[in-house]
């Protein structure tokens, strides 16, 4: 055939043919095939003779930890790999053998820009360590600050994201305040159930003066209403579960203001031994009407994940539609570990159930509907979803108990403010934040009062359950708090219009009323996280916070009458 030399011909040698390693290393590279450049970049770590943990050696190389340890192993076995005496380290036995371990390497899609955004990486490395500690019940792994620069860099090059927004559907990795550091023009909206995160992303984009708002939410629920068709674009690192990215992609659809010019963009990652997790997770996506227009092997590197090499690929997937497909599975058990894996045992059985029914109709002199999770055969008023009963108000009589004891107990504070019975219980295992101690007792009350009167009430239906009695609390007197019973009494409203409201029911109520426009002026001057929130998906940092918005607001009324009278 043209082009090829025959039998007779002599054969070049090619110049960059890296040079031949020690027969044991070469017998390993050959069982890998075609994908042998991963365990090579592992070999050209170690030639440099120091003492690599099995850990590192992982991070350094992004390959698994399934993969790296044989590869010790084997060459151990061989006499070409020594372990340090008493520890678990390893090193070459003969690293000057190795030098053609090294070979080219793909060329990195932002590498090139890193060296520009000097203040940005030194900021990110502060936020980062200083950010709140993984939550493993969540799924959590912190990514090296320089992954979260890389996305932002990855963001900025390939899209036009001035003056356009990114929502984060979730963001323990910070790419909201990469984004914002590297693109001042972008704006960043956050959505995420650990409070710590929303907190520290908060503080951070204060202090910088970033323009990144957060929002409280479980996933599993859906989006806060104020989220929905919002974006231009969608990051997250989701669960590595199928279930998982299924959801968080799902939610980032929901989240595109026109999917079909939006993407979503993904960090995803499994081991290399493990391809059939993989594929059933990209058989999702295609399911969910995604297409696959581009994936960036190991593009996110982490501090911890060495299953997966401590390194995930980055996916950026394009919406066929405007609406994703409806979800394939129970949404409520999405993470890999805890409370809400699917292995998890919780919930309650037929017997609990009607014993916490039955001690709840005692005490509240009425059967309770049933909200959340209930056993078929539980006897309850009405059935109302979990979903439903935080997205609108709902109509659930004179008594309500809300099931949370199977991985929901985070949302206890906010489950009762999204009630609109007089008397609802709150449902919790006894080992819940909330209930345990006098300081989870005083954080739920700061949450819900004034507006409802709290009560704790263990052995409800288990010796291992607690029930949170919250029941309307009489109109207080002073106008501040009398504003914030009001908000909290509505709180599936947007603040805006309920402080608005608030303010002149509160005036009427104390003999001397204002009208809307003084109401809606004053309200016009609140801090800049006020638009946009509900009380239901404002993050728990904020409700401290609140009360000072609320003096203020009656403050400015209070001079603008002064000011009509005079």
């Amino acid at each position: 055939m043209a082009g090829h030399p025959t039998s007779s011909e002599p054969v070049e040698p090619r110049l960059d043919a890296p040079a031949p390693l020690p027969e044991a290393a070469e017998d390993l590279l050959r069982a890998h095939g075609p994908d042998a450049p991963r365990p090579r970049t592992v070999l050209a770590l170690l030639r440099d003779g120091r003492w690599w943990g099995a850990n590192d050696l992982v991070r350094a190389s992004g390959v698994a930890h399934a993969v790296v340890a044989p590869l010790l192993r084997s060459l151990g076995e061989a006499g070409e790999v020594e372990r340090e005496p008493g520890g678990e380290r390893y090193r070459l036995a003969r690293p000057d053998l190795y030098a053609g371990a090294a070979a080219p390497a793909l060329a990195d899609p932002v590498e090139h820009l890193l060296a520009g955004h000097g203040r940005a990486a030194a900021e990110l490395a502060r936020a980062v360590a200083e950010g709140p500690a993984s939550d493993l019940d969540l799924d959590h792994v912190t990514a090296a600050p320089e992954t979260a620069l890389r996305r932002a860099l990855f963001l900025d090059t390939r899209f036009d994201l001035r003056e356009r927004t990114l929502l984060c559907v979730g963001d323990h990795d910070l790419t909201s305040l990469a984004l914002t550091l590297v693109q001042p023009r972008a704006r960043v909206v956050v959505v995420d159930l650990d409070e710590r995160v929303l907190a520290h992303i908060d503080a951070v984009a204060g202090r910088l003066g970033l323009p990144v708002r957060t929002h409280a939410a479980d996933l599993r629920l859906g989006l806060p209403a104020s989220l929905r068709e919002c974006a231009d674009l969608v990051f997250t690192d989701p669960p590595y579960t199928p279930d998982g990215v299924d959801l968080f992609v799902r939610r980032g659809v929901e989240g595109l203001a026109d999917p079909r010019r939006g993407r979503v963009l993904v960090a995803y990652g499994v081991s290399e031994t493990t391809p059939k997790l993989a594929a059933a997770t990209q058989s999702r996506m295609v399911r969910s009407g995604l297409l696959l227009e581009a994936v960036w092997p190991d593009f996110n590197r982490y501090l911890g994940a060495e299953s997966i090499g401590a390194a995930s690929d980055l996916y950026v997937l394009r919406p066929l539609a405007r609406t994703p497909t409806s979800p394939a599975a129970d949404a409520s058990r999405v993470y890999s570990q805890g409370v809400n894996a699917k292995e998890a045992r919780g919930g309650l059985d037929a017997e609990r159930a009607a014993a916490v029914v039955d001690r709840v109709t005692e005490l509240a002199g009425s059967g309770p509907a049933l909200v959340g999770d209930w056993p078929r055969e539980t006897p309850g008023e009405a059935r109302v979803r979990l979903s439903t009963w935080m997205d609108s108000p709902t109509g659930a009589g004179a008594t309500a108990v809300v099931n949370l004891t199977s991985g929901w107990e985070r949302l206890a504070p906010r489950a009762a403010l999204a009630s609109t019975a007089d008397d609802t219980f709150v449902l919790v295992p006894s080992s819940s934040r909330w209930v345990r101690d006098e300081a989870g007792q005083r954080a739920f009350r700061a949450l819900v009062e004034p507006g409802l009167r709290v009560r704790f009430l263990r052995g409800v239906g288990a010796a291992d359950l607690t029930a949170v009695r919250c029941a309307r609390a009489p109109e207080p007197e002073e106008a501040v708090d009398r504003v914030l019973a009001h908000v909290r009494a509505r709180a599936h409203g947007t603040l805006t219009t309920t402080l608005r409201t608030g303010l002149v029911e509160a005036f009427a109520r104390l003999g001397r009323p204002t009208n809307k426009r003084t109401a809606r002026l004053a309200v016009a001057e609140a801090p800049g996280w006020v638009p946009g929130h509900s009380l239901l998906d404002l993050p728990e940092h904020r409700f401290a916070e609140l009360r000072e918005v609320a003096a203020d607001l009656v403050a400015q009324v209070r001079r603008s009458q002064e000011a009509e009278s005079g």
